[in-house]
């Protein structure tokens, strides 16, 4: 470690160990019997007592369908749905509860705009512009919605870092374009968008913003209004809460525009075979059939759990943790990080090995106990754009060490070409 590390190392700003107590995955011994060091937080995160007793106690104290039945257990049940959709509008900076939609993640809350108000607002000519970096639930179905009314989608670069370069973007948007979708964070590299410019830019030729937040939520608190999104998607298992949970925020005046996603029970008060059917208002007319409350009390559990822990002290854990890990693997032969990570810190570092296919690097790390993420990340496009066959993406979370940092560091130093290597040197998949 340089002096500069160690400097910063004397005064940092880490999370104490002890929070590792409050994850109970994490005292996992793996089948070879080594310690779990798990660094894959950007595919899920683990979750902590709270949110786990959150959601017991909701099933063995409070469980009931919402909003069909008069009786206490059932408005108890009603009561704590609203009261996890007041919790997480708060903590997401919007002006309404209504605005915000439970969904079963950022990829259905993206389907849902798709296939409601972008099916409403997209016609043969129009645009939808997308950037370069976007995961597949980011792009595919915008590519379908543009094949199937005839529209143009529209791909911004990335520069030679990875980064999408605001120019760049406000070049490719014409009076032409209907929607923008991007990312507030790459969930490859980490990349940081600069969302207020990119959204003001869009709103500039009038077109609807929709930003995938996935990797942002765990991160850092997030204001979708101060942001400029009209549309702000993210899931709750990335962010410490259950599997299975999303949220979509939608602006009110947009969500009033869009037809329900999925009809029947929970989306009407009653109707007639012989006159058209009248919804009930949003956020309830999208999210037909029995919602999935034990997953929203634990997804507003979560937010109240980083809340708790102070959003800057979360910050100072993620910014030390993460440039500590750039300079820790920069120093290895054959290592090379891929983009900035240590500009911007958001929890992601992507790197490669020289000479050895990532999914050798992946095996190799998983007999150490290290969890990692290996492959395309279901964002080959952007991988093609670097020229790059895949990565070892190393996703850091509040509750992760810098004995883990450095147990991956000396695992690397040893890893050697496998099989993949060998014998499928241009696999690809994941």
């Amino acid at each position: 470690m340089n002096q500069t590390t160690m400097t910063r190392d004397a005064v940092n700003g880490l999370l104490p160990e002890s929070i590792r107590e409050e994850f109970p995955i994490l005292a996992t011994r793996l089948a070879n019997g080594v310690s779990l060091a798990y660094l894959d937080n950007a595919a899920t995160s683990h979750k902590p007592r709270s949110v786990l007793d959150a959601m017991t106690e909701y099933y063995t104290t409070s469980n009931s369908n919402v909003g069909r039945g008069y009786y206490q257990l059932s408005m108890q049940s009603t009561a704590q749905l609203d009261e996890a959709r007041r919790v997480v509008q708060a903590a997401i900076g919007a002006e309404h509860p209504d605005e915000v939609v439970f969904t079963r993640g950022t990829t259905d809350s993206i389907n849902l705009v798709v296939d409601t108000l972008g099916r409403r607002l997209v016609r043969e000519g129009d645009q939808v512009v997308v950037t370069a970096l976007e995961h597949n639930s980011n792009v595919l179905p915008w590519r379908r919605l543009c094949e199937a009314t005839g529209a143009e989608l529209v791909v911004v670069p990335v520069n030679e870092a990875g980064w999408v370069d605001v120019a760049d973007f406000e070049h490719a948007l014409s009076d032409r374009v209907k929607v923008v979708a991007f990312a507030h964070v790459s969930n490859v590299l980490g990349t940081v968008n600069p969302v207020r410019d990119l959204a003001a830019a869009a709103h500039r030729r009038g077109a609807v913003v929709l930003v995938d937040g996935a990797q942002a939520v765990p991160h850092w608190p997030v204001d979708v209004r101060d942001l400029g999104a009209d549309f702000y998607a993210f899931s709750g298992h990335k962010m410490y809460g259950p599997m299975g949970t999303g949220v979509l925020y939608g602006r009110r005046d947009l969500l009033a525009l869009m037809s329900p996603y999925q009809v029947g029970c929970g989306t009407v008060k009653g109707w007639t075979f012989d006159r058209p059917v009248e919804y009930v208002p949003v956020p309830e007319r999208l999210e037909a059939g029995t919602p999935n409350v034990a997953g929203a009390v634990g997804l507003a559990a979560a937010f109240r759990y980083l809340q708790g822990l102070g959003w800057s002290t979360i910050r100072h854990h993620d910014e030390y943790l993460i440039r500590y890990l750039v300079d820790a693997v920069e120093g290895l032969d054959r290592v090379r990080v891929i983009g900035r990570p240590a500009d911007e810190p958001s929890g992601i570092v992507s790197l490669v090995v020289e000479g050895i296919h990532p999914y050798d690097v992946g095996s190799h790390l998983d007999r150490h106990g290290i969890a990692v993420r290996c492959g395309v990340h279901c964002a080959s496009t952007f991988l093609d754009a670097l020229g790059l066959l895949g990565t070892v993406r190393v996703s850091l979370a509040i509750y992760n060490t810098k004995a883990e940092v450095e147990r991956l560091r000396v695992a690397l130093e040893t890893v050697q070409p496998g099989v993949w290597t060998h014998e499928h040197p241009n696999t690809r998949f994941l």
